[in-house]
């Protein structure tokens, strides 16, 4: 049983509260930080080696030494709780259970990075949060640690929230600031980057709410404490939200030496696959992430065990590999059909697309049509290639990450599973849908 750092009082009746969550060591480690300098909490912070736990992986600390600081001009941290990767739910399990674990690490962080207004941006479904994070903050406010001169440290912070209006493109971080002035959610070209130039053409941290809710852990425990949780470059513990085909949906938190296998499998996690079915494939880090067949999912290429760390995961590229991503674990069970799931996930990037960039616009759409063709069994094998084609097209050449979360799970598809397309064009009907039949080898 790994150690819990985040979900460690998650059944603690009220721990929603500030009263229980301050009797359960709570708000401890912003006392300890106010005693500290902004270069030592920082300090504690790369030693830790946590990674953004929102997707692109990107060292914490590292990205809070980039930010600029002029003089006279105001830092500010923007907390990105606009999590709409398919697949994932985390975030939204932290704040809706465990607000202050959130509301603590913004302290902390804030104080660090010399911010003193910081914003939570959350996703607009998420519609019954807010009042949630709301409460919590003016539960803060009122026991002194938000507001003016927090527990007669000279420090001031105040924390605002802002609702989006339900689009995916915000929760990459230049067009979340875009929103959050008020603007349409486009994406900025970078340079500059948020670190100089961020909201108001001020400097700025964006980081996701698992990120900010691990610094108070890492405050009491340390950094060095902290990164021995871990393992290579995966320190810490992890968020996943699993779902898909398996007996116990739900958020976990692991260490990063579990294998695939036991995560799937174990009771303590996933409990296995409903009605004896045998395990076809996964999505491990949410829909933008590369699908994974049986066979590499548990084992490398090489035969080895897969482990869930980012490490593992990314071992052979995406020929081979995947990526750990925003930790939006889906399984797919042998009565799936990639065909379909690839086609919905290609619907959404479609529909979330800005329409900023020419490749990611036009190419999101026309990977569409052609899987809804091939799905519908009116595919020619051209089709296939065609989708090959604009795939490599759309990644690598728009603003965003977008084009590139479109693009990785079609050619994910087409790579692993080239013969279930084949099928779909040489037959009328979906093998698997239909008929409940496959040749793949299954686990």
């Amino acid at each position: 049983m790994s150690q819990k750092l985040l979900l460690k009082n998650i059944g603690v009746e009220g721990i929603k509260t500030f009263e229980v969550f301050k009797k359960y060591g709570g708000y401890s480690a912003v006392d300890k930080a106010l005693k500290m300098s902004s270069d030592e909490i920082l300090e504690e912070v790369k030693a830790s080696g946590l990674k953004g736990r929102g997707g692109a992986g990107f060292p914490t600390g590292m990205k809070w030494s980039f930010l600029a600081k002029p003089e006279g001009v105001p830092r500010y941290l923007v907390v990105n709780a606009d999590e709409s990767e398919p697949g994932t739910f985390k975030d939204r399990y932290l704040m809706e259970y465990i607000p202050h674990i959130l509301i603590e690490g913004i302290i902390i962080s804030s104080y660090c990075l010399g911010a003193n207004t910081s914003y939570i941006y959350i996703r607009g479904e998420y519609s019954w949060i807010p009042d949630i994070l709301e409460h919590a903050i003016q539960e803060a406010k009122a026991n002194g640690y938000l507001g003016k001169n927090i527990k007669n440290s000279g420090y001031d912070l105040e924390i605002y929230i802002q609702r989006g209006a339900g689009a995916y493109v915000c929760g990459e971080e230049t067009a979340l600031l875009e929103s959050l002035e008020g603007r349409r959610g486009n994406p900025r070209l970078k340079p500059p980057f948020p670190a100089v130039k961020g909201l108001y053409q001020c400097p700025t941290v964006v980081n996701n709410v698992e990120t900010i809710s691990n610094i108070g852990a890492i405050i009491n425990l340390t950094g060095a404490e902290y990164a021995k949780l871990g393992t290579g470059k995966s320190l810490g513990t992890k968020l996943i939200s699993a779902c898909g085909n398996i007996n116990k949906p739900g958020v976990y938190e692991i260490d990063f030496n579990l294998s695939v296998e036991e995560f799937i499998y174990s009771e303590e996690y996933c409990g296995g696959i409903p009605n004896g079915k045998k395990l076809k494939a996964c999505i491990p880090g949410g829909a933008s992430v590369p699908i994974l067949p049986a066979k590499l999912l548990l084992k490398t290429a090489n035969g080895d065990t897969r482990y869930m760390n980012y490490e593992s995961l990314a071992d052979g590229g995406f020929i081979s590999g995947t990526a750990m991503g925003s930790g939006g674990f889906i399984v797919l069970d042998e009565d799936q059909c990639v065909v379909r799931h690839t086609m919905t996930l290609a619907r959404f990037f479609n529909h979330e697309s800005c329409g900023q960039c020419t490749p990611c616009r036009e190419g999101t759409g026309w990977m569409y049509r052609i899987l809804k063709k091939i799905e519908e069994g009116r595919g020619t094998t051209e089709d296939i290639d065609l989708l090959w084609d604009i795939q490599t097209k759309i990644e690598g050449n728009t603003i965003c990450p977008l084009g590139d979360a479109a693009s990785w799970p079609v050619a994910a598809a087409i790579r692993h599973f080239r013969d279930e397309f084949e099928w779909h064009i040489n037959n009328p009907e979906c093998l698997i849908k239909n008929y409940g039949i496959s040749n793949y080898e299954y686990v």
